[in-house]
Formats: C-alpha cells, structure tokens, sequence
C-alpha cells in the first residue's frame, strides 16, 4: 500500500517527511543535464555495489523507459530491481515538486525487496536548475561532464552549488575540446566552499572508484543516523 502523495495546499505536493536515517534503504538522487553520463555511472555503482548490498534503481525519462532498458540489458542488476517512471513533463517536475509517481515506485521496490540497502533514483536529463526533493532523495549527486566547456561550474544553479555531490564527468575528453580542468576545479569549490567535488572518467576508471567511495561513506552515515545537511553555504563571490 503506498503513502498518500496527493497534492496539498502547503506547496506543489505534499512531500513525506524525510525518514530518520537508518530506518530504511538509503535514496540516493542522481540528477545532471542530458548526456552528463548519469546512466552509466548508476550502471558502475550497480556493478561495484551489488555484490556488498541490496540495490534497486529508479529511472526517470519523459516519454520511454530507454534508461531502465538500457540497465537491464547491461545486467547490472536483477531485472525487477530496475524501476522506470515516464514523467510526461519536464524531469524537475517529477523530483522535485510532484514525486508522487517516483515515490510510489521506491515504495514498490522496498515492498519487493524489504532487505534493500540503497536506492538510486536517476533524473531525467535537465538544466543546472535541477534538485531533489528531500522528501524523496535523502542526498543527491548532480553530474555534469567537460563537453560543455569548463565555464559549466562558475554558471552555478542549485544542481551545482547545493548537491551533496558534484561529479565533473568524462575528463578524458577534456583535451579535445580545450577544456581547462584545473579552471573547472577552482570554480566549482567556489560555488561550493567546502563540500565535494570528483572529477571522473568512466573510459579509464569504470568501476567510478571515488563516487564508490563516497557512497559507502554515505551508507555508513546513513546507518549510523547521521543525516547529510540539508543546505550549503552560499558560493562565495556570487
């Protein structure tokens, strides 16, 4: 039996409080623009992670299912561990302002699989305006890659500057495209004074070894009852 997500009148939903850490599979929130490399790198989380913990994934695309599809044919988890949501809008809208479609299939999956571990629920591909609802993601990774140039992290957004995790994805190519990662660096820990920051390229290590590590960092919190903040500072500078 799912919760009740009927809108309500304190804002566009009436989101769940979040659960008190510990108490249930950690939702982990992959967001970033399209083409940012958000599939593939759930797909080497799954791979890494799957044989340590009980996993499941939410996929958000607006009219297919193309992302889920692609996880299981790629084997990286148990076919019935893959969910697919079809938003029918903009993919913002299904994260963060109505969640009921991708709560009510977190809330599946938990109902199959009551020993899950984590849960990583991918955004369909959107702009650097794109966060979750804490009342669906208990934290959030945004992704964006080196293909739009290295003024992507001085542009900020909330995707940007309040995620609990910024990965700057496919770094190999930065070479060809004449983008400067120590530029990308220095701006995004301006926009995010003290939170961090990995860059990665999954062509040369594709088992994602340091967002790995930072989401068992995250499930061990999580299991010990200690939530991730809420907020960050503001970026310094603008």
């Amino acid at each position: 039996m799912h919760l009740d997500h009927t809108p309500g009148n304190g804002g566009p939903s009436a989101h769940p409080e979040p659960a008190a850490p510990g108490t249930r599979a950690l939702r982990i929130g992959v967001g970033g623009p399209v083409g940012s490399g958000k599939t593939a790198l759930v797909a080497a989380l799954c791979r890494v992670l799957a044989g340590r913990f009980s996993l499941a994934v939410v996929t958000n695309d607006i009219y297919t299912t193309e992302d889920a599809d692609f996880l299981r044919a790629a084997g990286v988890l148990a076919a019935d561990r893959i969910a697919a949501v079809q938003t029918g809008c903009c993919p913002h809208t299904a994260v963060r302002d109505d969640i009921s479609g991708n709560l009510d299939a977190v809330e599946d999956l938990e109902a199959a699989h009551p020993d899950l571990d984590l849960v990583l629920i991918e955004s369909g591909g959107d702009n650097l305006t794109m966060t979750f609802s804490r009342g669906l993601a208990d934290v959030q990774m945004f992704v964006i890659d080196v293909s739009g140039g290295d003024k992507v992290p001085r542009k900020g957004g909330p995707g940007v500057s309040r995620s609990d995790l910024l990965v700057i994805n496919k770094t190999d190519i930065a070479p060809q495209i004449g983008a400067d990662l120590a530029v990308m660096d220095r701006d995004a820990a301006r926009m995010r004074p003290g939170t961090p920051v990995v860059f990665l390229s999954l062509r040369e290590t594709p088992d994602a070894d340091v967002v790995a590590a930072w989401v068992l960092d995250r499930i061990a919190a999580w299991r010990a009852g200690v939530p991730a903040p809420a907020t960050y500072p503001a970026p310094v500078g603008g």
